[in-house]
């Protein structure tokens, strides 16, 4: 019964080792899982109107990956204090990238922009994919508003999922801490 229990308790402590997944929705790339090259248009980005991969671009550099179906009060709050430990962090090479998944691409153009400007979100591109499915290969579910992946090294370490109205303050505040599993 003693080693029941001591392997019980050990599993409990590696337990918060593992890599980082909130929730029972799963979304997007789990930890563990290598990161594949998709397009996207960039619209705030430095390459702005352009085509291009953020994910070929920053390659083995930690980087936080959101994917959005809408930009709304919480998921732009999450998004400027993301920016901000980007910026921080941009010694170590911090990178990150908004994906608003949409079938109308154009529509979301002047929001994405006006949203930048207001917000004063520079160190983060916002860009759009066309399509609400998101890449086949990131496997995004469809009752993700928001999906939320870091990596380092071309590893998923972190993934959050988000359903409509689940962006919390304290998620946000949990979000942001976890950049530290992709810093060290």
């Amino acid at each position: 019964m003693r080693k029941l229990i001591a392997l019980c308790a050990l599993g409990l402590v590696l337990s918060g080792l593992q890599p980082v997944n909130a929730g029972d929705l799963k979304s997007g790339l789990q930890p563990g899982e290598f990161p594949k090259a998709f397009y996207v248009t960039d619209v705030t980005g430095p390459a702005a109107s352009t085509k291009l991969c953020y994910r070929c671009q920053y390659g083995a550099r930690p980087v936080v990956s959101l994917f959005v179906r809408n930009m709304d009060e919480k998921t732009t709050k999450l998004i400027k204090e993301l920016d901000a430990v980007v910026a921080k962090n941009a010694d170590k090479k911090m990178a990150a990238f908004v994906t608003v998944l949409t079938d109308d691409p154009d529509a979301q153009e002047a929001s994405l922009k006006r949203i930048a400007d207001e917000q004063k979100i520079v160190a983060t591109p916002l860009a759009v994919f066309e399509n609400k499915s998101g890449p086949p290969t990131y496997k995004i579910a469809s009752e993700a508003y928001v999906t939320v992946m870091m990596w380092v090294d071309s590893n998923v370490k972190v993934n959050y999922a988000f359903e409509a109205g689940k962006l919390t303050d304290e998620m946000i505040a949990k979000v942001v801490k976890d950049t530290a599993e992709i810093l060290n």
